[in-house]
């Protein structure tokens, strides 16, 4: 059931997308940075993007739906999946899976920083080959998918590092750092299930909130005092964002 056209915006009408899903068999899911996966048994892939506030919520189906539910996938062994979005930047669609490299936005994402493949070889040939700031760089998905505002602030901190430093200037010990901090802070946000703000727009599959909000060292704690060194945090602009650092240890 698709209650707002524009969050399947790639399609002619409601029934191509319909007709595509009805009676097909979700047989993996996998990621590339931003866009979730979902492989059929029709051969064809359903492709989720979340946007900036969009979620996927597993439902029963005995609730009615809550505001901004766009899109609903009816499942045959009960239930359903609801796609949900406040701000409306999401999209889904789908696709033949043979097709999934002629997809623009798919064409040049970047590595995983979690996968096997993603080396520190590879990761400091390609840092110290860009002249970029950091934060820009660790943002960037032709660079590292999946990375945004919060992360990026985060890892910056734990490696000791300002969001400004060209990335081309790092020592070899400093890229060292940016690498082991990417890593254990991806794998710390994972292990407390992601951020969910004040907005509340971020839940799991099963409506569950995140906790890593609770473990933040540096994103949104401007004027509290940094948790290494006790220097009250600073908020610059960054953009039409904001970005937070310590600005006596990050450097």
């Amino acid at each position: 059931q698709v209650k707002l056209p524009r969050i399947i915006r790639r399609h002619k009408t409601k029934k191509e997308f319909t007709d595509a899903l009805t009676g097909a068999k979700i047989t993996r899911i996998d990621r590339r940075g931003k866009y979730i996966l979902c492989y059929l048994d029709n051969g064809q892939v359903l492709v989720m993007h979340l946007g900036m506030s969009g979620r996927i919520e597993r439902s029963t189906g005995r609730k009615a739906p809550e505001k901004h539910t766009h899109v609903v996938l009816k499942l045959q062994t009960g239930g359903e999946l609801r796609f949900i979005d406040m701000r409306q930047f999401g999209e889904l669609f789908v696709t033949a899976g043979d097709g999934l490299d002629g997809v623009k936005e798919l064409q040049h994402i970047a590595l995983d920083p979690l996968a096997d493949s993603f080396t520190w070889q590879i990761f400091s040939e390609i840092v110290s080959s860009r002249k970029m700031k950091l934060k820009t760089l660790l943002m960037d998905q032709k660079f590292i998918s999946g990375i945004g505002n919060i992360y990026s602030d985060e890892i910056l901190w734990a490696a000791g590092l300002r969001y400004e430093r060209p990335s081309d200037q790092l020592t070899s010990q400093e890229m060292r750092r940016l690498y082991r901090a990417m890593q254990e802070v991806l794998q710390e946000g994972i292990r407390h299930g992601g951020v969910t703000l004040e907005d509340e727009t971020y839940r799991n599959l099963y409506g569950k909130q995140g906790e890593f909000q609770e473990h933040l060292k540096v994103y949104g704690q401007e004027g509290r005092p940094c948790r290494r060194c006790r220097t009250p945090i600073v908020r610059d602009r960054w953009g039409n964002r904001s970005t937070y650092y310590c600005p006596q240890c990050q450097v």
